[in-house]
């Protein structure tokens, strides 16, 4: 009996897995843009796509996760591993007449980042943009991986928005788990769930909460 319920859970990881993979695969995006690679991220039901360029160590990135209209996501890299403080991010967001706009900015290690624009720690070659469509906004950017490295510490969130300002995002344990060390070369991911981190598996296609809302 407790093989058949180890082999049971095994294939039920196994379909889990596929189902993830399916997701990521089938996304569409705009002007005709392909990724090599998606990863289906483990919270937010946000999901990751990137084609590595190792030539000059950059990333085609497109991140897309589910919003209100009335709401703002955001994705980045914290070359120094943690959360949201000390990450350079992105975020999307739109104004009260629905026009998409999108903010680079830098994370200062304080309980009180100052959002200011165009402050990433790191190069982006093309982009960024952002849209909205069917429920969900999409960010996308080329961008130099810092210390030209694959691994990289990935960091997301999302939000609502206050009188058209970013406001704070909740503290349900899918916004505390949003983050995982990911390698752009391999796809391998370490995703935070729960406190511990466990492995993940990429799919590729054949081409306590500070007093800033995006902090955790």
């Amino acid at each position: 009996m407790a093989r058949l319920l180890l082999l049971l859970g095994a294939a039920m990881v196994l379909l889990a897995s596929a189902a993830m993979a399916q997701d990521c695969l089938s996304a569409t995006f705009s002007g005709g843009r392909t990724f090599v690679k998606c990863n289906s991220l483990p919270s937010l039901s946000a999901s990751l796509h990137w084609t590595y360029h190792p030539e000059n160590g950059t990333a085609d990135v497109a991140f897309r996760a589910p919003s209100d209209s009335s709401g703002w996501v955001g994705w980045g890299i914290n070359p120094s591993g943690g959360n949201m403080g000390g990450s350079s991010v992105f975020v999307a967001s739109q104004d009260g007449r629905g026009a998409v706009s999108i903010l680079m900015t830098y994370l200062e290690n304080s309980s009180n980042p100052s959002l200011t624009n165009n402050t990433l720690k790191f190069n982006v070659s093309v982009g960024p943009a952002a849209e909205y469509s069917n429920g969900a906004y999409t960010i996308y950017a080329t961008v130099q991986l810092p210390g030209n490295s694959t691994q990289q510490f990935t960091v997301w969130q999302a939000g609502p928005t206050s009188n058209g300002a970013i406001a704070a995002h909740p503290t349900a344990p899918a916004n505390l788990a949003s983050f995982q060390r990911l390698d752009f070369l391999s796809g391998s991911s370490t995703a935070a769930s729960n406190s511990k981190l466990h492995r993940r598996n990429v799919s590729s296609s054949s081409l306590a909460p500070s007093s800033h809302p995006l902090l955790l």
